[in-house]
């Protein structure tokens, strides 16, 4: 594949737009779904994901500051629609605190797991953009979200082993 260094742009800050995107709209969501959280280390994982979430998102800032460009809000519902979706889902579960924290569990998990591809594919880019310092934000980036996504499966590992026992 011959793309040039343009186009290659172009990819990269459409597609962290979206993440970003996506980032933004978890951390409007993610406090409401704390509060709703009945298992209180379920609780605490969503507090922490708010933080490094924050933290993320400071990590892109500086990213479209490296790269002399603004953030464009995203007007596809593509990774929204994913993280609505989980939200919805998580809702429906009403009363049912059991398995609405399962649910959270579950779709968070998801959520991570797309934020970790994404991050990757983001991470290359930059390696054949050249640029060292963002594919150094990106790692981070995807680390934190490799580190989320593990805490969520111990939780979920846990909280359904001990509704077994």
């Amino acid at each position: 594949m011959n793309l040039d260094r343009e186009k290659l742009e172009i990819f990269f800050i459409e597609h962290l737009d979206k993440i970003y995107c996506a980032k933004q709209h978890l951390i409007s969501h993610l406090p409401q779904l704390a509060e709703k959280a009945n298992f209180s280390d379920l609780k605490d994982a969503i507090i922490n994901t708010i933080e490094n979430v924050k933290t993320e998102i400071t990590r892109m800032d500086m990213i479209y500051e490296l790269m002399d460009v603004s953030y464009s809000d995203c007007a596809t519902k593509g990774l929204i629609g994913f993280v609505e979706d989980a939200f919805v889902a998580i809702e429906r579960q009403g009363p049912d605190v059991e398995l609405r924290d399962l649910s959270s569990l579950f779709y968070l998990q998801n959520i991570e797991s797309v934020e970790m591809a994404s991050f990757q594919i983001l991470q290359m880019t930059a390696v054949k953009l050249k640029n060292k310092q963002i594919g150094k934000l990106l790692k981070d980036n995807y680390e934190q979200a490799k580190s989320n996504r593990t805490l969520l499966l111990l939780i979920a590992s846990k909280y359904i082993i001990s509704d077994l026992g």
